[in-house]
Order: C-alpha cells, then sequence, then structure tokens
C-alpha cells in the first residue's frame, strides 16, 4: 500500500457484526463462541436486529463486516435480515464492501449463491493449513482439499473478493508443511491472503494443555515463518499492508483499514467492540446475558471508555504502526523517535522515518515496540477473524 493512501478510511463508516456459532469450537479460540446452540440462532439474530433498530443512526456504510464464530453456520436468510437492519438505520453505501467468515468444510455453490443474494460480496474462509496433521492439531474439521473447493464455490457464485486465512507456527508443523500451505494458497484464485501466528491464550484448551507440559510454539521458528511468508506472498503478487495481511491491489479490507486508521466502527452482538464518536465500546462477552438485555429493552453494552488526548494519540500511533504504510507525525511518534530505546531501533532499521510518517519496516517487531518503547498495551479492537 502507498504510505500517500494509509489514512484514506479515516472517514469511512463501519460495522461489525457478532455470530457466535460454530459446529465445534478450536482449542486454540478464545472468542465469544458457543457450539451446540443453534436451536437460539433465531432468537439471537432477532436480538442483533433490535440492537441495531435502537442504535443511533449513522451514515451509510462503506464496509460491514460478520465475523465470530462462523456467520456461514447460519442461515443466509437470518443473515440478510441483520443487513436489512443495518440498512433501514444507518444505510449502506453503494458498492460498500460486505464481508463474512466462512469454514471450508460446509461451504457449496448454492450457499455461495443464497448469501450473494443477501448482499455479501467478500468472503475470508479458515483455512489454516493445508497440512492434514496440523489441521488436526488445530482441531479444525475441514481436509485440506476443501480449502480449494470451497474458493472455487465462492468464485462461482460470484464473490469477487476472496481470501484465506492460515496460521503457522503450530507444534508440529515443519518448514516444508509451512512453505507448502503458502504455495497452495498462491495457487488458488485468492485476492487476499492473512498469516497469524500460532498464539496460546489463557483458558482455552490448548492454553490449558501447554500449561499441563504440552508442547507451545517457538517464537524464533515463527519468526522464520513470517519471513518465508513475506517471501512467497510478494514473489506472488501479494502486497502486505499489515502486519498480518496481503492483498492483490485493490482488495484490501476496507474494514479493518477502517479500524487501523482509527476510523469508527459501529459494533453490534455478543462481546462486540465498536469505536464511534471518540468512545469505545463493549458487550456482554456471555450469549444469553447479551440476548436478555436487548429483548429487555436495555443496552448490552459491558463498558466504554472515552478516548481523548494522549490516549487518542497513542491509539493512533498503536494501530497505525501496524500498518505497512505506517502513521503520520504527531506528539507520540515524537515521543517514540525520542526515547533510547527508538533510537536504537531507528539506527537498526527497523523504524524509518521518511520525514512524513513513521514506519515499521520488521513487523514481528511491533508488538515490542508498543511494550519496551512506550510500555502500554495495544488498544483493544476487534477487526478480522481477527482483528
Amino acid at each position: 500500500m502507498n504510505p500517500a493512501d494509509a489514512d484514506r478510511h479515516v472517514g469511512t463508516a463501519a460495522a461489525y457484526v457478532h455470530i457466535p456459532f460454530c459446529s465445534s469450537i478450536c482449542p486454540y479460540c478464545d472468542f465469544a463462541v458457543v457450539a451446540g446452540r443453534d436451536d437460539i440462532a433465531e432468537r439471537y439474530i432477532a436480538a442483533v436486529c433490535a440492537e441495531i433498530a435502537s442504535s443511533t443512526p449513522w451514515r451509510p456504510l462503506d464496509a460491514v463486516y460478520f465475523g465470530g464464530g462462523t456467520p456461514s453456520h447460519v442461515d443466509a436468510r437470518r443473515l440478510a435480515s441483520v443487513l436489512q437492519a443495518l440498512d433501514r438505520t444507518h444505510g449502506i453505501a453503494g458498492g460498500a464492501e460486505v464481508s463474512l467468515e466462512a469454514n471450508p468444510e460446509d461451504f457449496t455453490v448454492e450457499k455461495g449463491h443464497a448469501l450473494r443474494s443477501a448482499g455479501f460480496n467478500r468472503v475470508s474462509f479458515g483455512g489454516q493449513s493445508f497440512d492434514e496433521a496440523v489441521l488436526r492439531e488445530l482441531g479444525r474439521r475441514h481436509r485440506p482439499d476443501q480449502i480449494g473447493t470451497s474458493v472455487a464455490a465462492a468464485a462461482a457464485a460470484g464473490f469477487g473478493s476472496i481470501s484465506v486465512d492460515l496460521i503457522y507456527g503450530t507444534p508440529g508443523e515443519t518448514d516444508a508443511s509451512w512453505g507448502s500451505s503458502l504455495e497452495a494458497a498462491v495457487g488458488l484464485d485468492l485476492h487476499h491472503i492473512s498469516c497469524y501466528a500460532l498464539t496460546i491464550e489463557r483458558g482455552t484448551p490448548l492454553g490449558r494443555a501447554v500449561g499441563a507440559g504440552a508442547p507451545s510454539p517457538d517464537p524464533d521458528t515463527q519468526a522464520e515463518r513470517y519471513q518465508v511468508a513475506e517471501a512467497v506472498l510478494g514473489s506472488a503478487g501479494f502486497g502486505r499492508y499489515e502486519v498480518s495481511n496481503w492483498a492483490r491491489p485493490g482488495h484490501e479490507c476496507r474494514y479493518n483499514l477502517t479500524v487501523w486508521a482509527q476510523g469508527e466502527y459501529e459494533a453490534y452482538g455478543n462481546g462486540a467492540h465498536g469505536f464511534r464518536s471518540g468512545r469505545r465500546f463493549r458487550n456482554h462477552r456471555r450469549l444469553d446475558a447479551y440476548m436478555e438485555r436487548v429483548e429487555a429493552g436495555a443496552s448490552p453494552r459491558a463498558g466504554e471508555e472515552v478516548v481523548e488526548g494522549w490516549e487518542a494519540e497513542l491509539d493512533r500511533l498503536f494501530v497505525g504502526l501496524r500498518r505497512a504504510g505506517g502513521v503520520r507525525h504527531g506528539p507520540g511518534t515524537a515521543a517514540l523517535v525520542s526515547s533510547g530505546d527508538g533510537e536504537r531501533l531507528m539506527e537498526a532499521g527497523v523504524l524509518v522515518d521518511d520525514g512524513e510518517r513513521l514506519r515499521v519496516l520488521r513487523p514481528l517487531l511491533t508488538d515490542a515496540v508498543h511494550r519496551s518503547v512506550l510500555g502500554l498495551d495495544a488498544p483493544n479492537v476487534k477487526g478480522d477473524g481477527d482483528a
């Protein structure tokens, strides 16, 4: 991405919708998801539509993202009712990006047509790996060949932008299997690829297993895998526009770009996080509590905070440095580059100052910059499956 374009999504109006339903819960997942509760999907969708109807009307939405969970696990007609509610309350701009997440094992051409008719035009598949042993380790239900089949089905159904997520650093993964996964992804008709390091989250089955002595991801190995991804995807024509995301020109995810540009985005559903009018807010994470509050006519918000002053500047710096285009100069960048750690990072070529913007050239060090230089954690934002 051209650095000059990095901030053009500051003014984008976006919305995130959380769909918590899954066929099963992966052992590494710490999102607000449920399995085996499909019987309440209709009730939940009605609650989301009611929450949307009760929110303050805004301007037409340029980007809408349905994450989860597995949004495609829910009937397309129900998802369409949520898009209709968004359109009634805010409007959906012509040419808007309307995305949803999907799993490869149950995506068909017929489902794709139903989702396209509902209004979706971008789909992101949780492929994670093309190595069957790695998929088993991750608790995934699909076979490697189903990733390609689902991508072909989405293309046949008319999706104009198709993405696949990959995870690297799973114990048992080899250099060869990671390389093969990247090559397999590049060989598909994809417009976007995300690559995420496997992380151990407390309270998950994987976190408990590692706590009991199971192997955990090796940071040095993950750093090497990231470098391989950068080389393979770059040579295949995918440009890295954010730490974990590569896209063919024109297929960068608009919703995520809005989040990283400190733009505004509404959020609906249990556990959803949003940012609007200078306030960052979050909904109740527990599914039943969320539905009960909405059905009682109460706000589902679990908390909110005003983001202003120095905190707003740090927020701008944190999310801005995730982008390949970096962040425009301001008080935060001045504090960073004048610090001892900042000077060392500049000398090492990790941070680059082009006179107008500060950029991180070695993305794996971005989180280290947050912690060691600023001594703070990055703000809690909800992005692509992964935000």
